[in-house]
């Protein structure tokens, strides 16, 4: 898991999958979420419960800035 303490590497030109963790950017907001891609749609998954999914519409301003690889946690 990712904490608030964590160190994360992040790869920039890595192709965005299905169920890994993204640094996204949505209307001007960094965000750290788990990718969930279907059909016609994008969905942003949290990991913490205390948060709902976003949906991406064609509304949204929205980049993928990169894709998590690695993670430390510091205790």
């Amino acid at each position: 898991g990712i904490h608030d303490n964590s160190i994360i590497v992040i790869h920039r030109l890595k192709e965005p999958r299905d169920g890994k963790i993204a640094v996204c950017v949505i209307n001007s907001e960094y965000t750290l979420k788990r990718l969930k891609v279907e059909k016609d749609c994008i969905w942003l998954m949290p990991e913490n419960e205390d948060f709902q999914p976003i949906l991406v519409t064609e509304s949204d301003d929205f980049i993928i800035w990169g894709m998590v690889t690695f993670n430390l946690n510091s205790h």
